[in-house]
């Protein structure tokens, strides 16, 4: 039952991104060939007037095909397209427009699922202050000599990187997987303090820890007219989150904590488990997830083509197509070199390799 539930919220995530650019491209009247729910063999399709829906026989995602996304269309060599219908042809900020679609879809239905779970449990636990709660025994915060009640003003890494802290998330979020040793300014009655504490790493949780923990958690309750807040409240600590661990990644920080798609299978399995609103949960985490990674300035994806959009409309001319292919080379050969190295991830981390 979990491949179901695994193809199911990938291909769902995929298709509703791909939605997005659909109707985008209609909008701005750009022609497109085909909407595909799958890959692979056709199984079901459904002419219209210009576009085919179909249904193919791998259920793992979708695309859809448009004019002059591609040169020369070659996959569709006997249809005739009107030149100002072809994506390349139409104005810079409509093709911005059809790019953003994607994500913009994306970030709509996390911030529906999100909403709608926390509609149905009736209340949003809201991370509390930033304020020491208890210290584990014998852990790098007790030695440093963290107390309970002490209130965290700012963190200072040794790069000169730093927040003022509001809330636990924000603390959890600024020094997730972070090794090196951080400065802790807190107060502690009239008192404001340094404490120099290193992480260390915990196998119970399989990250860097430091070993304090916050007050009790503030529970607020949630009807049908508040609960789109706390969706929105929601997708902004996630992406705060995926944003830090990008972020520390090109610092070389969390590469272990990696994750692809055997990891979201593990994770389909085990959140399946705790019930619908829980998968439901995971679902809008992903479409989160695959927003924002599209939106990074790599050629292949949303974001690089964005970034490309824009360049060829400030230089006034457009990318050479012999040095957009060597790009685009390039850029799959890291995507599918990632890949590989998140799914040796995860198989490690299944097995204990």
């Amino acid at each position: 039952m979990t491949i179901i539930y695994f193809l199911l919220l990938l291909s769902v995530i995929i298709v509703i991104h791909e939605a997005g650019h659909l109707l985008a491209a209609k909008k701005f009247h750009v022609y497109c060939y085909e909407f595909s729910f799958g890959m692979g063999p056709l199984l079901w399709k459904k002419q219209t007037k210009e576009t085919q829906y179909s249904i193919r026989a791998i259920p793992m995602g979708g695309y859809v095909s448009m004019a002059g996304e591609t040169d020369g269309d070659e996959l569709y060599p006997d249809v005739e397209v009107p030149e100002e219908r072809r994506l390349i042809n139409r104005p810079w900020w409509q093709r911005i427009i059809i790019l953003l679609a994607g994500v913009t879809m994306n970030f709509l239905l996390a911030w529906v699922l999100f909403s709608v779970v926390y509609l149905a449990q009736g209340a949003y636990a809201e991370s509390p202050p930033a304020v020491v709660g208890s210290v584990r025994e014998n852990s790098p915060a007790e030695k440093a000599g963290f107390e309970a009640g002490d209130i965290i003003l700012e963190i200072s890494k040794a790069d000169g990187d730093s927040i003022r802290p509001k809330t636990f998330m924000d603390m959890q979020t600024f020094y997730m997987d972070d090794t090196d040793t951080v400065t802790y300014t807190v107060q502690r009655g009239s008192e404001v303090l340094d404490l120099k504490v290193t992480p260390e790493y915990s196998e119970e949780s399989q990250t860097y820890l430091i070993g304090i923990s916050s007050g009790d958690v503030i529970v607020k309750p949630v009807n049908l007219l508040n609960c789109w807040y706390y969706g929105a409240r929601e997708m902004g600590d996630i992406a705060s989150l995926m944003l830090r661990t990008i972020l520390n990644l090109f610092r070389g920080i969390g590469l272990n904590q990696l994750s692809g798609p055997v990891g979201i299978y593990q994770a389909t399995e085990t959140y399946a488990a705790m019930g619908l609103l829980s998968l439901l949960f995971l679902m809008a985490q992903l479409s989160l997830n695959v927003g924002i990674f599209n939106l990074l300035p790599l050629p292949v994806l949303d974001g690089g083509q964005i970034v490309i959009t824009l360049a060829e409309c400030l230089s006034g001319k457009k990318m050479n197509e012999k040095f957009k292919l060597v790009l685009f080379g390039a850029c799959w050969v890291v995507l599918i070199g990632l890949m590989v190295f998140v799914t040796w991830n995860d198989i490690t981390r299944i097995f204990g390799l």
